[in-house]
């Protein structure tokens, strides 16, 4: 049975999933539905979107533009923390989910809904993401997940359900991708990919060139930071958004930021997916590199650790947690002097750090160099180092006293008359 609620305010992205909803939760709740959906740069995915919706039924479509405050209030602090989820994931829809279940909640308050909506899968991430946010910012709210209560179990049976309700999709059978975009990256899941032997298929790919046939000559790119903050490329100052739809281009025209990837999901299976992250990867490796120049050693070995907590609690849907607040604290006192330029080309899928210098860098040539100087005494070395090495030493010698005294002990086999 149902619960009983007025008006819904539904997650909606006019993909395949959020398409079909709209008629299902008329049909078994009964309610009004408020469509809504946050422009994080899905781009042309956004053509037409409150006609698609109206016409399915919805009694209102509200979409906004939150691509600023996603990179300035979720990829931003992410970047900083150095949060990569299993080695390679650089979390695009996971820092998405939050925000936009976070003005769900606001859009439901300020329409007076008593339900909230959204279309993840009951295998996938996504739906626990959108959850904690409810149930942080709102737990009075009724949470509908029609995936994990209808008869559809797959993406044949969502596109005859379209299909026969007349909701206009893009999916077929003999092609079918779940993806998610927004102005840092893009997913491809599904498919041929089901398999992790299968290849991905080239024209799966959406945002950057092959590189292989990327151009054969480099392009050299300088990106300043200021305190942990990307503002510049190539000496021009940008805003947020700009600067990342810019490192975007440069960085698709280069077949930049492809990974492919098996991961471990939060509900306890593995999925194969992959990923293209063309700006994100030229803004990650950049930061990355600056930081190496400007914090000290036990603060960046330290901050490495921190990363994998970050980049958990991030992937768990964990972001409106104290713990994530608290590390956000330890994160943003680090990126006080990580401020400078990086130097980096572009070429056929990579982006090489060739260059970094900071007002602020940590690194003296003068005590780095090889050659004479006055600061460095190399005879100060050999105390270092019997001071250093002094409980290795401490250990060899009571093993080898150890060793002795049970050799003199052992047995003998030998017997005589």
């Amino acid at each position: 049975m149902t619960k009983a609620v007025q008006k819904i305010v539904l997650a909606y992205s006019g993909g395949l999933d959020t398409s079909i909803i709209v008629p299902w939760l008329r049909e078994h709740y009964d309610a009004e539905i408020i469509c809504y959906c946050s422009d994080l740069g899905q781009e042309e995915e956004l053509g037409g979107l409150e006609t698609k919706a109206l016409a399915s039924g919805a009694a209102a479509c509200i979409i906004e533009d939150l691509r600023e405050e996603f990179i300035r209030d979720y990829i931003l602090p992410t970047v900083q923390a150095g949060a990569v989820y299993e080695r390679k994931y650089l979390l695009g829809t996971s820092m998405a989910r939050p925000l936009i279940a976070k003005r769900q909640v606001e859009v439901a308050r300020r329409y007076g809904a008593d339900a909230v909506a959204h279309g993840c899968t009951g295998k996938g991430n996504d739906q626990v993401r959108f959850e904690l946010t409810y149930m942080a910012l709102n737990p009075q709210l009724t949470v509908i997940a029609p995936w994990r209560e209808w008869e559809i179990r797959s993406r044949e049976d969502a596109i005859r359900y379209a299909h026969a309700h007349h909701v206009p999709i893009a999916q077929t059978e003999r092609k079918i991708y779940s993806r998610d975009r927004n102005i840092w990256h893009i997913s491809h899941e599904g498919g041929v990919l089901e398999d992790p032997w299968n290849e991905p298929e080239a024209d799966m790919f959406t945002l950057t060139a092959d590189p292989e046939t990327a151009p054969a000559q480099a392009e050299t790119l300088v990106l300043a930071f200021e305190q942990g903050v990307p503002v510049a490329v190539n000496g021009q100052r940008l805003g947020q958004v700009e600067l990342l739809l810019t490192l975007n281009e440069l960085g698709s025209k280069h077949g930049i930021g492809r990974i492919d990837l098996v991961e471990n999901r939060l509900v306890g299976m593995k999925s194969h997916g992959v990923y293209e992250t063309p700006g994100g990867t030229i803004w990650v490796t950049a930061h990355r590199e600056l930081e190496s120049l400007t914090l000290d050693r036990e603060t960046l070995h330290y901050k490495d650790r921190v990363a994998l907590d970050y980049a958990d609690l991030v992937y768990n849907g964990r972001w409106f947690t104290p713990l994530r607040q608290h590390l956000d604290h330890f994160v943003q006192d680090t990126q006080r002097n990580v401020t400078g330029e990086v130097r980096l080309k572009l070429h056929r899928g990579q982006a090489i750090v060739i260059g970094r210098r900071s007002p602020a860098s940590l690194y003296r040539e003068d005590f780095a160099t090889f050659g004479e100087e006055e600061v460095y005494n190399q005879r100060d070395a050999e105390g270092f180092i019997h001071l250093y090495g002094l409980p290795l030493k401490v250990e060899a010698l009571l093993a080898a006293e150890d060793g002795a005294g049970q050799a003199a002990q052992l047995p003998t086999h030998v017997t005589r008359d």
